[in-house]
């Protein structure tokens, strides 16, 4: 998929990701970029440092560049002699750094490379999770991707992959694997496998462009309701479409009430996190942007709802950024209790700019804010029922996912409640936040959980 074909408006193609996990797709030059500045330095390293500065001057959402002289930078970074891309990687990031601006930073080649991967959602392989099991100490097989080469060559849960192209797999780590399963659409690869019950076998394999599931739902019996639980990862380009069905399903499933996981979701692109909103709510507002000249553009629902039943939404310090835009929506529409702990704190937009070498830059566009005006950055939004865990309880459902988003979550467990009794209200007393059950933990937050 080509996210650099042609030029979007910052709100239809922004980004904005957690922490520092941002991505976004925007084009590959900047208006500013002329012709006798391109002619004078093109094929030079010098070509992609003013390529770089030309961006931050047209769309940094701080006019005033953190007090920075911008002008005399660009002096500085073209007053100097480079022999490599490589040395003008080091200036561009020092330059970056004076803005103090963690989400607008340079991408390298391969850095940018996993980051639009990342938020297409798409990645061209077999369509398998692994991981180093740690009994076995061997690389296997978590779970094979819906509809992919790997479902269709009968691969399992379990299959240890002992050899990728003959090459052994013994002391291996998962990315040095994940580089050679992953390759050019259409190409083929041999996997050895072994099996309990039937040994080693061979299989071959054709790459495909795979869609990652950042999506997961089902349906549970849980307080006496027929409750439609929905997992959401993280916003890539496939998200809203995951979602869409998953909403479908579950309403063909007869659900009456809803519990939407946004724990541990970092963010990612902007309009999924505005599409995935619509299909929540019919009226009311979204999201309003503001650029570095004050001007702001309002998102709203546009009557698209897919359901009206009673929702909670599960927030906590890693959902960041998207999922607070969906998050304040829902909350200050009064379309769902928020449940779970402060939300991280990230309410500024980036676009993302492929380079002439084939790195990236990440540049902070604009500043967002709730449908009421809050500004949530560097704050968080405060849930309307929070609940802390221990330490024993993240300990226990880190080390056992397979309780997470049940009643011995915690977390899950008192919107449950909260969905029962059909009251949104804080509880008074700590007395009463303290009924959920004490026997497991939150969600797990560790990267890893979060990657196919």
């Amino acid at each position: 998929m080509n996210h650099f074909a042609k030029r979007h408006s910052p709100l239809q193609a922004a980004l904005i990701g957690g922490a520092i996990a941002t991505t976004a797709t925007i084009s590959i030059f900047g208006q500013a970029w002329t012709k006798c500045v391109h002619a004078a330095l093109q094929d030079s390293p010098k070509a992609l440092v003013d390529q770089v500065w030309q961006l931050v001057n047209q769309e940094y959402v701080d006019g005033q560049f953190n007090q920075q002289d911008w002008q005399a930078i660009r002096q500085s970074l073209l007053s100097k002699q480079y022999t490599s891309n490589e040395q003008a990687y080091v200036e561009i990031r020092k330059a970056l750094q004076r803005l103090e601006d963690p989400y607008t930073r340079f991408l390298d080649p391969t850095q940018f490379q996993a980051l639009t991967s990342q938020t297409s959602g798409e990645v061209s392989g077999i369509g398998i999770r692994m991981e180093i099991d740690d009994t076995t100490t061997k690389l296997t097989v978590v779970e094979p991707i819906e509809n992919s080469p790997a479902i269709r060559a009968g691969m399992k849960k379990g299959d240890q992959i002992i050899a990728i192209n003959g090459k052994s797999t013994a002391r291996m780590k998962v990315e040095e694997a994940s580089k050679l399963i992953r390759g050019k659409v259409g190409t083929s690869l041999t996997l050895t496998l072994r099996r309990r019950g039937k040994g080693s076998f061979n299989v071959k394999l054709t790459r495909a462009t795979i869609e990652i599931p950042t999506v997961r739902y089902t349906l549970k019996q849980d307080g006496g309701r027929r409750i439609g639980y929905i997992r959401l990862r993280e916003f890539s380009g496939h998200a809203a479409d995951q979602m869409r069905r998953a909403i479908r399903e579950l309403n063909k499933q007869k659900v009456d009430s809803y519990v939407l996981d946004l724990r541990g979701n970092p963010g990612g692109l902007l309009q999924e996190s505005i599409e995935i909103a619509r299909m929540w709510l019919d009226n009311g507002g979204i999201v309003k942007t503001v650029d570095r000249i004050g001007g702001s553009q309002e998102t709203k629902a546009n009557r698209t709802a897919l359901t009206k039943q009673p929702l909670a939404v599960l927030v906590d310090g890693n959902s960041a950024s998207a999922s607070e835009i969906l998050t304040g929506a829902l909350k200050d529409n009064n379309r769902a209790v928020v449940v779970g702990t402060k939300t991280f704190g990230k309410a500024l937009v980036q676009s993302v700019h492929e380079l002439i070498d084939g790195s990236g830059l990440a540049v902070t566009i604009a500043h967002y804010y709730t449908p009421k005006g809050t500004d949530i950055n560097k704050k968080g939004i405060v849930p309307d029922i929070e609940l802390n865990l221990t330490t024993a309880q993240k300990r226990q459902l880190a080390n056992n996912p397979n309780l997470i988003g049940t009643l011995n979550d915690p977390q899950y467990a008192r919107a449950i409640l909260a969905l029962s009794n059909q009251n949104f209200a804080k509880p008074k007393t700590p007395a009463q936040t303290s009924q959920t059950p004490q026997t497991s933990a939150p969600l797990s937050i560790r990267a890893e959980d979060l990657k196919f």
